[in-house]
């Protein structure tokens, strides 16, 4: 089996490798286009000297390019998409260009049948080029054979209907307060706008007897640009929490959790709604996965049985071939990882996750002192816990908590892919574990929410505080439910992840290498965004088991695209939240303490002056990522 599926994964998904000859000229022509359409757009000088060309040089007006050449900021966009997809060997783009090139063959031949056309070889010229665009094309037809993405026709129409009309109303305001219009119709005024919507070519608006400045011609037809860019984000957009699977998926995904006799700590995180599942043929194993920008992402294991893992690699490896994505895993066990590494990834450690034995945990001893001091100085303010399980809570008190938590976003964009449910509240996840900090005045401060791993361990979800409470409660709730979990049933918590742990750990010690060093010292850089060294820190001051976890690809080449990919299926390069999309803040000023319902940690700490000990707060006190500035439990991959 994992030979045959080598030997398919390699001829499939490897073996595209470089287009035809053809296929490859195709591209490149698009992009010279691209470089062309721009310098010709921001030019004046050279628009000028083409239109002075055309009409004083003897052309008389009657002159055409080839395929795409123009003075358009759209056009260039235009040729830029063509060119992706068509690198990525998308069939859908090979047919539009297609017949984009046919149509411009034809109008070709029509105008060469004018005489005042026919008459200037330059106008032979781009026709040539057209039709031996054109034979390129149907030569390298088996070049594009990849299915398309999932797209929103209805939705992309209606932005180009609208959004053609208010580029069209803005253009004619600007037009009649900037240019120069004299007498001229409304009508006149229109037609001059949408023409500059499709180049600034001013030949094309030269019988009108409108006038307008080089940079309001421009900016007219950046508009039809930005139409563009919106137009093909609307028809390919994925929105984030689309659901792509049927409950009988879920159904099936559930009994393959509830049967794993050694499950993966992220294996609940695939009950994800927006990822789509690829099972093996014999029922026994699945793939939860994600097509982001030309990347087939999974994460974690594949769920069920090991000996069935790999029917279901090579169809999901299979299915990533005929749309010529590139499959990417993030997350894997070095289990997982070894079995996709005999189907033709390459495997990177990526960086740890941190585990705690329930029954190995202790506060005690010099190496927990800073984590004791936070909890004891938290407790010794007032806080309380409470710990039930998401089937205990009542449904308003849960509809309070999911409103908290998104008001502690504090409008920041919904994280969360490999290691993170995002749907807080669903009924279907009554097993989740709830752990609710309150304050002296018996007001919600910070939630934690851990999803079930397998029978009895669980694994971090959502992590969220009140960026005006005191530090250390998250220390706080961790604790709490370790030195509760006994009555949860709960063995094992698998807290976060570590990314590049190694180099932070190996890179400080003596006899460090440059290499290491300087490695380190770049994390250390980007640590100040986007927190990898205090997340480490943070974890490893509860001393867990690290399990490490790594990414898998296909090709080098393949990992900024991977990169990509990844940063956006967390939410890491989402767009931000418009006021509108954002929903209502809460008063959880006002929320109410502790019940009597589920299970209650009173105040442990002692009464009085806190010792210099106890006010001592270190960098890496606060395991939510970076002192609360930014409330989103870091990701994990």
């Amino acid at each position: 089996m994992a030979a045959g599926t080598t030997k398919t994964f390699a001829e499939a998904n490897r073996g595209p490798g470089p287009l035809s000859l053809p296929g490859k000229i195709v591209v490149w022509y698009l992009r010279l286009v691209v470089l062309v359409d721009l310098i010709a757009v921001l030019s004046y000088t050279i628009g000028r000297e083409v239109h002075r060309h055309e009409h004083d040089g003897g052309f008389g007006g009657h002159f055409f390019t080839p395929f795409l050449f123009t003075a358009s900021l759209v056009s260039a966009a235009l040729a830029v998409f063509l060119a992706v997809t068509l690198r990525r060997r998308k069939h859908v783009a090979w047919v539009c260009t297609t017949m984009l090139v046919a149509f411009t063959c034809v109008a070709d031949a029509y105008w060469l049948s004018e005489n005042g056309y026919r008459t200037h070889w330059m106008n032979w010229v781009a026709t040539a080029v057209t039709v031996a665009l054109l034979l390129l094309l149907i030569l390298a037809r088996k070049d594009f054979y990849a299915k398309g993405e999932d797209s929103n026709p209805k939705t992309a129409f209606a932005v180009l209907v609208c959004g053609a009309a208010v580029a069209t109303a803005i253009g004619t305001a600007m037009l009649t307060w900037f240019g120069t219009v004299g007498d001229s119709a409304m009508a006149d005024r229109i037609e001059y706008v949408l023409l500059r919507l499709a180049t600034v070519d001013k030949q094309d608006v030269s019988g009108l007897g409108i006038n307008s400045p080089h940079w309001l011609d421009v900016l007219i037809n950046a508009m039809s640009l930005v139409l563009f860019l919106t137009v093909v984000y609307a028809l390919f957009r994925s929105p984030r929490g689309q659901v792509r699977r049927s409950e009988q998926d879920e159904q099936q995904l559930r009994e393959l959790l509830a049967r794993e006799p050694d499950p993966d700590s992220l294996g609940y995180f695939a009950l994800r709604r927006d990822k789509s599942v690829i099972f093996s043929p014999s029922g026994k194993a699945a793939i939860a996965y994600r097509a982001v920008g030309g990347v087939s992402l999974a994460s974690g294991d594949p769920l069920g049985d090991a000996e069935a893992w790999p029917g279901a690699i090579e169809l999901w490896l299979r299915e990533a071939a005929e749309h010529a994505w590139s499959p990417a895993v993030a997350g894997a066990s070095e289990q997982a990882g070894e079995i996709y590494s005999r189907h033709g990834l390459t495997a990177l450690e990526l960086g740890d996750e941190a585990i705690v034995e329930v029954s190995d945990f202790t506060l005690d001893g010099r190496a927990m002192r800073t984590v004791r001091q936070a909890v004891n100085k938290v407790k010794r303010s007032g806080y309380t816990a409470r710990i039930r399980r998401h089937r205990d809570i009542p449904v308003e008190e849960m509809g309070i908590l999911g409103a908290a938590a998104d008001h502690w976003r504090y409008g920041q964009p919904e994280r969360g892919f490999s290691m993170a449910l995002n749907r807080l509240g669903d009924p279907a996840d009554g097993d989740c574990l709830m752990i609710e900090c309150f304050g002296p005045d018996g007001r919600l401060r910070a939630l934690l929410s851990y999803v079930p791993w397998g029978k009895d361990g669980l694994s971090l979800d959502l992590m969220r505080r009140d960026k005006d409470s005191d530090n250390g409660l998250v220390e706080f709730m961790v604790i709490e439910l370790l030195q509760n979990a006994a009555a949860f049933g709960v063995a094992h918590v698998s807290l976060n992840f570590a990314m590049f742990r190694a180099v932070f750990e190996r890179g400080s010690k003596l006899g460090a290498g440059p290499v290491l060093r300087l490695w380190r010292s770049v994390l250390l850089f980007f640590s100040r965004w986007w927190q990898i060294e205090s997340l480490y820190r943070a974890n490893a001051k509860y001393r867990p088991i690290w399990e490490p976890r790594f990414v898998l690809y296909a090709r080098s080449a393949d990992l900024p695209r991977i990169g990509v990919a990844y940063a956006r299926a967390e939410g890491f390069l989402a767009l931000p939240l418009m006021p509108w999309q954002r929903r209502s803040a809460v008063d959880v000023a006002h929320m109410t303490g502790p019940t009597d319902t589920g299970t209650d940690t009173a105040d442990t700490g002692t009464a009085g002056a806190s010792t210099p000990d106890a006010d001592t707060d270190t960098a890496g006190t606060e395991i939510a990522a970076g002192k609360a500035e930014k409330p989103d439990k870091p990701a994990k991959p």
